[in-house]
């Protein structure tokens, strides 16, 4: 098979303002992971006083030192929660992405408490069932981390709970289908964030 050569010129001047421009967003997409990971972080003293990890460090302590961590879908529910841009919170409520746990690949989820109390928004809802999907697909062992208020019935529409069903129902397609399906409670985890433990392997 022959190579396929870039013909592209990395010193042309087109090159280096296109990769300008990229860094550029790069850097924005950066800072707006980092203000969900600062909003999550003020709770910090009250999880202290509970003797509580942050999600975030759930996710570290739990991963092999070391090896890779993909988080995905950061920038869900972004301006929906809030239309200001500058002051919206990426993520959805729900930290996610594909580690690897004493040396298996494994797609990891963690309710990030420190966001509305882990409430399910709209987006963290998809985010989930998107992560849920990688899992069966893939083969991927599902670890879930909850800690969770349930949906967040101040922003829910009826449509939501037909949505939010899925949920549950992929945990057992994930358990038919011999996918290892683990959570771990963290605090309290009331409606929606009961039911996943108990769907659990």
């Amino acid at each position: 098979m022959p190579a396929i050569e870039s013909k592209i010129d990395c010193r042309s001047d087109a090159f280096q303002r296109n990769r300008q421009r990229m860094l550029a967003l790069v850097e924005r997409l950066r800072a707006l992971e980092a203000r969900t990971r600062d909003e999550s972080a003020k709770v910090k003293p009250l999880f202290e006083k509970r003797k509580q990890l942050l999600p975030r460090e759930r996710i570290a302590r739990l991963l092999d030192l070391g090896a890779p961590w993909l988080e995905l879908c950061s920038m869900a529910g972004f301006c929906l929660d809030n239309p200001d841009p500058e002051k919206s919170i990426p993520g959805g409520g729900v930290i996610g992405g594909i580690g690897y746990v004493s040396g298996v690949r494994v797609v990891v989820v963690a309710s990030d408490a420190g966001i509305d109390a882990g409430a399910i928004q709209h987006m963290g809802r998809e985010k989930l069932l998107r992560l849920q999907e990688l899992a069966l697909t893939n083969k991927m062992p599902f670890v879930h981390l909850v800690e969770s208020a349930g949906a967040n019935l101040l922003k829910y529409r009826v449509e939501g709970f037909i949505h939010g069903g899925s949920i549950f129902y992929n945990l057992a397609k994930l358990s038919a289908a011999g996918v290892p399906v683990i959570t771990v409670v963290h605090g309290s985890s009331t409606a929606g964030g009961a039911y996943m433990p108990g769907l659990s392997n």
